[in-house]
């Protein structure tokens, strides 16, 4: 048994390495939706066997982010438009229940440092990277939820995040109007959590600031219209 565990632990490095460098890839569209994933030609690519190859690709079927069709094989899931919005309300049912279970139990470290992400994100304004806003989004929301305790919550809200990168690079690059707005909203969540507000109305206003995104992608769409 001894003996088995560094082949094992070697398999399951592999293997990861195999799920990020495939999921890279797909989130930021070097792998269009429909693209044929071949285990024999990405082993070949990333100098392993498709033993690590067909695990990395379960899980992200499982994450949404591939399919597998019989006499097809996997391939990265086609976008429907339509999804962005399903997905967007998902994410923020879960990501402002983890919020508000996360809430009570952060320290003013934590809150510190969320300012100061907020404030980056503030800085980035004034010469505006629809990219590294969303980057630094997550990374607020993720010192938020930091101290969530259910486990299965944070799971789904990145899962959520990986497909939402799949559907579209930027939410802010479509209606840059909203990154304004949205880090205002940022410093009354934070302005909630330290006045200990009720951890309901915390996550509600989390999934508020979520669903305004959609609303302003959706008024931007039908002006466009």
């Amino acid at each position: 048994m001894t003996s088995d565990a560094p082949a094992e632990s070697i398999t399951t490095s592999k293997s990861q390495l195999a799920y990020e460098w495939l999921r890279d890839r797909i989130v930021s569209h070097r792998f269009t939706p429909g693209y044929r994933l071949v285990l024999s030609q990405l082993a070949t690519e990333l100098g392993v066997s498709t033993v690590p190859v067909r695990e990395a690709i379960r899980r992200l079927e499982a994450e949404g982010l591939v399919t597998y069709e019989k006499n097809i094989g996997a391939q990265v899931a086609l976008v429907d438009e339509g999804e962005y919005v399903t997905t967007m309300q998902t994410l923020a049912v879960v990501e402002g229940a983890a919020t508000g279970f996360s809430a009570p139990l952060l320290t003013a470290e934590d809150l510190a440092r969320a300012h100061a992400i907020n404030e980056r994100m503030r800085d980035t304004l004034e010469h505006f990277d629809p990219r590294r806003f969303t980057e630094l989004n997550e990374e607020f929301h993720s010192a938020l939820f930091l101290h969530c305790p259910n486990e299965h919550l944070i799971d789904l809200v990145h899962r959520g995040w990986s497909r939402l990168r799949m559907l579209r690079n930027s939410t802010f690059s479509f209606v840059p109007g909203r990154a304004v707005e949205s880090v205002a909203e940022h410093a009354e969540l934070i302005a909630l959590i330290e006045d200990e507000a009720d951890p309901i109305e915390v996550e509600l206003a989390a999934r508020r600031h979520r669903t305004a995104t959609i609303d302003a992608l959706l008024k931007f769409q039908h002006a466009q219209g």
